[in-house]
C-alpha cells in the first residue's frame, strides 16, 4: 500500500476558508512555523490566471520531469518569504467551479489535479493517494468557497493534538470552518426549502435533518447528475437508516434540482466561454 496512502488514511482533515488568497497564503506560513509538515500543509486558490500564478514566489527547486495537468502546472515548490515550501503547486479547470490552483499533494490528488503530472513529488504521491481522510460531503464545499472566490486551507492533522493546533491556528488567522461554512450554506437555502417540503403536506421542522441529509447526500461526487435508485448502494452505507425514506428522497430530489439550476448551468456557461 505505501507510506503516503497509509499516511494520508490515519490523518485528520482540518480545514479553514479565507476571504482573499494572501490571508490563506499567510495562516499556510504560519502552521508551516508551528511545526506542520509541508505534505501537511494544502492550500486552493479559486480563479487563478496565469499571469496571477507566476506572480507567486517560487523556490529553485524544480522537480524534474513534471508535465501539464490541466491547465499547466507549475513545476516547482512554492516558496514563500519566510523561507517554507508549501509543495507543488498545479492549475486546474474544474467543472462548475473554473480554474483553481492547488499547492500541495493532497490539495492536487483531492481534485484529480495530479492525474497528468508526472513529477517526482507530486506524479508518484498523487497516483497512490486517497482522500479518505477528507470526509466526502467536506468536498463539495470545498467547491462551493472555491465558487465565492474565496481560498482554503487543508491540514492533515496525525494526531488530536494536531486538529485542536490546526483548528487554533486558522481560527486566529481569521478563517471560517468549514462546519461554519456549511451551516450558512444552508441558512441560505433553509426558507425555500422548508415552503417547498411544506406545500407537500409534510413537517419541515421533525424531518428537516433527515431531508437535509438527502438534500447533501445528491452533492456528493458518487451522486451528482443521479437518481436515488441509481446510486443505492452508496446511499445505504452512507445513511443505512434512513436512505428509503420518504424526507430523504425529497431532499435528494431537491438536492438534485439544485445541483442542476445552481451548479450544472455554470459548467455550461464554461463551456460555451
Amino acid at each position: 500500500m505505501g507510506y503516503w496512502r497509509e499516511h494520508v488514511v490515519r490523518m485528520k482533515t482540518v480545514a479553514g476558508v479565507f476571504r482573499n488568497a494572501g490571508s490563506a497564503r499567510d495562516a499556510a506560513i504560519e502552521l508551516r512555523r508551528a511545526g506542520f509538515a509541508q505534505d501537511q500543509v494544502n492550500l486552493l486558490y479559486p480563479n487563478s490566471p496565469e499571469e496571477s500564478i507566476h506572480s507567486i514566489a517560487t523556490s529553485q527547486t524544480e522537480e524534474p520531469g513534471v508535465g501539464g495537468a490541466i491547465g499547466g502546472v507549475l513545476g516547482a515548490a512554492i516558496g514563500m518569504s519566510a523561507g517554507f515550501e508549501l509543495g507543488v503547486a498545479a492549475t486546474a479547470l474544474i467543472p462548475g467551479v473554473g480554474p483553481i490552483l492547488a499547492v500541495g499533494v493532497a490539495a492536487a490528488a483531492l481534485f484529480g489535479v495530479g492525474g497528468g503530472v508526472t513529477g517526482a513529488v507530486l506524479g508518484k504521491k498523487a497516483d497512490e493517494a486517497t482522500t479518505e481522510g477528507v470526509p466526502a460531503d467536506d468536498i463539495f464545499f470545498y467547491e462551493d468557497a472555491l465558487r465565492q472566490k474565496k481560498s482554503v486551507v487543508i491540514v492533515l492533522a496525525k494526531d488530536n493534538d494536531e486538529e485542536e493546533r490546526a483548528h487554533k491556528l486558522l481560527a486566529e488567522a481569521g478563517a471560517q470552518s468549514i462546519d461554519a461554512a456549511r451551516k450558512d450554506w444552508w441558512l441560505g437555502l433553509r426558507d425555500a426549502q422548508a415552503e417547498h417540503y411544506r406545500s407537500l403536506g409534510r413537517n419541515f421542522e421533525q424531518d428537516q435533518d433527515v431531508y437535509r441529509a438527502g438534500f447533501e447526500a445528491a452533492l456528493h461526487r458518487e451522486c451528482q447528475g443521479k437518481t436515488v435508485d441509481e446510486v443505492n448502494d452508496c446511499l445505504k452505507w452512507w445513511h443505512p437508516e434512513v436512505w428509503d425514506t420518504e424526507a430523504f428522497r425529497r431532499g435528494y430530489e431537491r438536492g438534485q434540482a439544485y445541483w442542476d439550476d445552481e451548479i450544472a448551468g455554470r459548467k455550461l456557461t464554461q463551456q460555451t466561454l
